[in-house]
C-alpha cells in the first residue's frame, strides 16, 4: 500500500493556532489500522496543549483524540478489526495483555506511554511533512482526515450510530461517566456534586442520575451550562461553591454530599480544597480535572481528612475499561438513557477548529465536533 497525504490540524509549538496542512501518511505496518474518520470532538485537553505545551509533549504534533471513523485498511497480524468496520478510537490504548489491562484496568494499560510523543508502538512515526516526523496525540491524531493508528485504540461499534455521537464517547462522554460511576462509585440514594458541567461534567450528571443519585447537584459560573444540565438530570444547580454548601447543609441536615467529581476546565489548589468541603464523613472526591504542570492542586490539613475518613481519588478516564465501555454507553444512547445528541452545541469544518476553541474558551459550547469532509 503506498503512501498518501491528508488534510490536518497540527501544532508546531505551544502558544500558536492550529495550522491547517498536508501531511503525509504513511500505510499501516503489522497490528496497525488505517482510519478514515468522519468526525472529531473537540476536548479541552488540546487545548491545554495548545496553550502551554508540556514537558510530555512532543511537537509537532497533529491534535484531537476523541474520533469516529472507518477502517479502511489493515496491516499484517490485526484481528480487532476489518476494512468497512466503524470504529470509536480511545485515547487510551488497551492491549488486553498487560497487567492492568488483564486485571480490569484497561484505563492504565502500560501501551499509553506514547500519548504525548504521538508515535506508534514500534515507536516510529507515520505522520511527516518535509523530511520531519509529526506526532498524533495520544497515538491518535483525529484532527486529521485519515490517519494509522494501532489496532489497540480501535473499539469497534453498530454501523446505525451517527460518527458525530460516537466520537464523544473516545475521551468525554467516558471519562465524565464512568467518573460518577467508575471512579466515584455512585450509589443508589447519594447525594453527588459535580464541580464543572462542561463535556466532560455534563456526562458525569448524567452517570450520577442513572446510577441512581437522588441529589445531583451541579456547579458552573455559566447559566448555558447549568440549564443543559436541569435538562438531563441535575436536580439543584448553583453558580458557585458558597451557595451550594450553604444548600447542602439544609438539603443534607449537615451530613453534606457522599460524593463531589471535578470536572472543571483547571484544577487549581483552591477547587481541591472546595470539593473536599462538600462531602461529609467517609464522603469522596473524584479528581478528573486537568492541573498545570507547575501548580501543586492539592493542599490540605490533614485532620478533617483523617477524622472524617474522606478519600482523594485520582481519575484517568474515570476508571473505564475502554473496550466495554465505550459500546456500552452508546448502547445507553440507543436505549434513550443517554442523551448524546443534546451536548452537540455546534458543529465545525476541520477549517474552524481554531473557531471553535474559541467557542469552548468563550462559554458557548458543551461539545463542538468537527465534521470531516468525505
Amino acid at each position: 500500500m503506498a503512501n498518501m497525504t491528508t488534510r490536518a490540524a497540527v501544532l508546531h509549538q505551544p502558544g500558536t493556532d492550529w495550522e491547517i496542512t498536508e501531511v503525509d501518511l504513511d500505510p499501516p505496518k503489522e497490528y496497525e489500522v488505517l482510519i478514515r474518520y468522519k468526525a472529531a470532538g473537540l476536548c479541552h485537553s488540546d487545548e491545554h496543549i495548545r496553550a502551554e505545551g508540556g514537558s510530555h509533549i512532543r511537537f509537532p504534533l497533529v491534535g484531537g483524540h476523541e474520533g469516529a471513523g472507518i477502517v479502511e485498511a489493515v496491516g499484517p497480524g490485526v484481528t480487532r478489526v476489518q476494512p468497512g468496520d466503524h470504529v470509536v478510537t480511545s485515547y487510551i490504548p488497551a492491549c488486553g495483555k498487560c497487567r492492568y489491562c488483564s486485571t480490569g484496568h484497561q484505563n492504565l494499560c502500560d501501551r499509553g506511554l506514547y500519548a504525548g510523543v504521538g508515535c506508534l508502538q514500534d515507536e516510529t512515526f507515520r505522520f511527516h511533512k518535509n523530511g520531519e516526523d509529526y506526532g498524533g496525540f495520544c497515538a491518535l491524531g483525529t484532527f486529521s482526515d485519515h490517519t494509522v493508528v494501532s489496532e489497540y485504540s480501535c473499539v469497534q461499534i453498530d454501523e446505525d450510530i451517527p460518527f458525530e455521537v460516537a466520537c464523544l464517547v473516545g475521551c468525554g462522554v467516558t471519562t465524565g461517566w464512568c467518573s460518577a460511576v467508575r471512579a466515584g462509585e455512585t450509589r443508589a440514594g447519594e447525594t453527588v456534586v459535580i464541580m464543572g458541567v462542561g463535556g466532560v461534567g455534563i456526562n458525569a450528571v448524567q452517570g450520577a442520575r442513572y446510577a441512581g443519585a437522588t441529589r445531583v447537584i451541579a456547579i458552573d459560573p455559566n447559566p448555558f451550562k447549568l440549564d443543559m444540565a436541569r435538562r438531563l438530570g441535575a436536580t439543584h444547580a448553583f453558580t458557585n461553591v458558597d451557595e451550594a454548601r450553604e444548600q447542602l447543609i439544609d438539603m443534607t441536615r449537615g451530613q453534606m454530599a457522599d460524593l463531589t467529581v471535578v470536572t472543571v476546565g483547571v484544577l487549581e489548589p483552591e477547587i481541591t480544597v472546595e470539593a473536599v468541603s462538600l462531602i461529609g464523613k467517609a464522603g469522596r472526591v473524584v479528581l478528573t480535572s486537568v492541573s498545570r504542570a507547575d501548580v501543586k492542586s492539592i493542599s490540605l490539613t490533614g485532620s478533617p481528612m483523617v477524622g472524617w475518613h474522606k478519600r482523594i481519588q485520582g481519575s484517568l478516564a474515570g476508571g473505564s475499561n475502554p473496550i466495554f465501555e465505550m459500546p456500552n454507553l452508546l448502547g445507553l444512547y440507543r436505549s434513550g438513557h443517554l442523551k448524546l445528541d443534546e451536548i452537540i452545541t455546534q458543529r465545525y469544518s476541520l477549517e474552524q477548529v481554531n473557531e471553535g476553541y474559541a467557542d469552548l474558551l468563550a462559554g458557548k459550547n458543551i461539545r463542538g465536533v468537527v465534521i470531516h469532509e468525505g
